[in-house]
């Protein structure tokens, strides 16, 4: 297993959750990792992104209320999740993108998901 999501659970609208996303260490020459969504009957989405040297970015939906944070010793993301919303029910995945230093070549990594839901 490359990459292990936690966290998802059930909360009220308003509360909080905090996902992890635990990288193998083996999974070296990561360039960045970003948390995706897919809410039923919905295509996934891309939610936040953050790279190697910590720059961030978010889609509009969830600014200001998602935080994306790294440890990159340990090649784990979070995202901390606040005023979470009913739309914000989804399968929430983690994905790394690395690009191998030895040759240039890039691939991703998808985590196994974990499922939030916001009850109104």
């Amino acid at each position: 297993v490359q990459l292990q999501a936690s966290g998802g659970g059930l909360v009220q609208a308003g509360g909080y959750l905090r996902l992890s996303c635990a990288a193998s260490e083996s999974l070296r020459d990561i360039v960045h990792m970003a948390w995706y969504r897919q809410a039923p009957g919905k295509r996934r989405e891309w939610v936040a992104i953050i790279s190697t040297d910590g720059n961030t970015d978010y889609a509009d939906s969830v600014k200001g209320r998602f935080t994306i944070s790294r440890e990159n010793t340990k090649n784990t993301v979070s995202l901390q999740m606040n005023s979470l919303k009913p739309e914000d029910t989804a399968v929430y995945y983690c994905k790394a993108r690395q690009r191998l230093l030895s040759t240039g070549k890039e691939y991703e990594y998808w985590g196994q998901g974990t499922l939030v839901t916001v009850s109104s």
